[in-house]
């Protein structure tokens, strides 16, 4: 049975960092893209990042560029998202996905087949 399970979110002030990570089981998730979105109170759900199974490329939503950064472990079966320069609204819930393949479409939750639980992340101001 196919899990992917996120862990490290949390409490931080403006300004700070986080590292959520995210561990896959039951499943050859080497040769998956994975993915991170996340969902504030009364929002949709919004693309976050994803990355390509070797890890070779990267998409980020125009709203953490420069500050979020991506990352993968295919030996942990593990994806990881390290977020600095935390700003309030950045809080959301943060989940993780994952799909077959590196096709089109890449940045729409529709696209991805196995999803996490989510991990709450709230930047206080």
């Amino acid at each position: 049975q196919v899990q992917l399970v996120e862990s490290g979110g949390g409490l931080v002030q403006a300004g700070g960092s986080l590292r959520l990570s995210c561990e896959a089981s039951g499943g050859r998730f080497s040769s998956y893209t994975r993915g991170w979105f996340r969902q504030a109170p009364g929002k949709e759900r919004e693309f976050v990042a994803t990355i390509s199974r070797s890890g070779g490329a990267t998409i980020y939503a125009d709203s953490v560029k420069g500050r979020f950064t991506i990352s993968r472990d295919n030996a942990k079966n593990t994806v990881y998202l390290q977020m600095n320069s935390l700003k309030p609204e950045d809080t959301a819930v943060y989940f993780c996905a994952a799909k077959e393949g590196w096709s089109l479409p890449l940045v729409t939750q529709i696209a991805y087949n196995y999803w996490g639980q989510g991990t709450q992340v709230t930047v206080s101001s």
